[in-house]
């Protein structure tokens, strides 16, 4: 890196820690204070509250995202013989959790502006014994869900939304939480509403489904002591609920600085070799993270390095190469729109609380590249699809 270059952070959690101390702090020493950490009251309310947020009739905590996309698969009676339609483009938990519900993941390619699922493509995925489609809303813009509900509502699958990035995220009119039959997020630290530690939730209309969520997240309990299921330790504590509950409340502004930020950095990146993410008019998309594109990608995201820009890249191998799930049975090829993205993204720095000095750093070294990097650089990327 240059000498006396200010580091400009992929993810600053202290300086959002520091903007709502003042709630956090008492919240926390609240809950040290009540002796009662698992299970509590502050759970109770923030699973009504973060329901509400979803546009949900109920929402059941767990301890992680990982958590909430398995016991959704379970409740919704998937397992050992079933075959559920997901992407190749995402985080590995989206598929090891099909994985750990005994049933077999189905892998199709994504939509190359969206980077969600290819809805024109799971038709074709579908076989007797296809149970479920696992749409993920990936770096927080939403799958085009009305198609996706049609294709399942005519063959009697369940739709279960993998929405651990797309926390404040809408689908036309509706928040994303409350259209699918369960919608699973991710409470990790990094995203738009995340705990200081582990954490999840997977929200639902149906009062089945909630009633057999929370039985599965607590040994298969409604009463202490009492199993009606095979359940599993996934419960939420109490802290982490209450720093939940404060951070909430800050939600929709901090994902209105992200839409923000997303627009300056758009702006200022026309008429370069990096491709911007789209939004889609039927999308409120919620940045999780501001991921461009460029063909020069790892050279760009060196030189950013060296301008004391930090860069991140979500995902750089797709599920279907990933050494671990080469049992799937899939090859190089077979999910090109997948692999060339996995070849090009790179996240940039955005979170709410990025500074306009920061922001324009980035983008000072991004043209920087352009003029000074080798040709392929300085003209327009060529890929297999152009933005709309």
């Amino acid at each position: 890196m240059e000498t006396n270059v200010a580091v400009v952070p992929l993810v600053d959690l202290k300086a959002q820690y520091e903007s709502i101390r003042q709630e956090i702090d008492p919240a926390v020493l609240r809950v040290l204070g009540s002796g009662s950490f698992v299970q509590g009251g502050e759970v109770r309310h923030f699973e009504q509250e973060f329901a509400g947020y979803a546009g949900a009739a109920h929402a059941v905590t767990v301890n992680s995202g990982t958590s909430a996309l398995h016991l959704a698969l379970l409740a919704a009676g998937i397992g050992p013989g079933d075959e559920v339609i997901t992407v190749a483009h995402t985080f590995v938990a989206t598929v090891a959790a099909i994985l750990y519900a005994g049933a077999t993941p189905v892998l199709v390619d994504i939509d190359p502006e969206t980077f969600a699922i290819d809805v024109a493509r799971i038709e074709a995925a579908i076989t007797p014994r296809t149970r479920a489609i696992v749409p993920v809303h990936l770096y927080g813009h939403p799958a085009d869900m009305d198609p996706i509900m049609k294709i399942a509502q005519a063959r009697g699958l369940t739709v279960i939304e993998d929405a651990a990035q797309a926390h404040g995220a809408w689908y036309r009119d509706r928040p994303i939480g409350g259209i699918a039959d369960l919608t699973c997020f991710s409470f990790y630290p990094s995203k738009n509403l995340g705990a200081y530690g582990e954490g999840g939730a997977v929200t639902t209309n149906r009062d089945d489904y909630d009633r057999s969520l929370r039985m599965l997240r607590d040994w298969g309990c409604e009463q202490k002591y009492h199993h009606k299921l095979k359940g599993y330790n996934y419960r939420l504590d109490e802290i982490q609920a209450t720093i939940l509950r404060v951070k909430l409340r800050h939600l929709e502004g901090w994902n209105q600085a992200r839409r923000d930020h997303a627009a300056a950095y758009t702006s200022a990146l026309a008429n370069t070799s990096v491709v911007p993410p789209t939004e889609k008019p039927w999308a409120r998309h919620v940045y999780y993270v501001y991921a461009v594109r460029s063909e020069a990608r790892d050279d760009l995201q060196r030189w950013l390095k060296s301008r004391g820009v930090e860069t991140g890249i979500h995902y750089p191998i797709p599920v279907h190469m990933q050494e671990a799930y080469s049992d799937l049975g899939y090859s190089k090829g077979d999910f090109p729109h997948s692999e060339l993205a996995a070849e090009q993204v790179l996240s940039l720095p955005l979170y709410p609380e990025l500074r306009p000095a920061q922001l324009q750093q980035a983008v000072a070294a991004i043209h920087e590249f352009a003029r000074s990097h080798r040709p392929a650089a300085e003209v327009d990327v060529e890929v297999a699809w152009q933005p709309a």
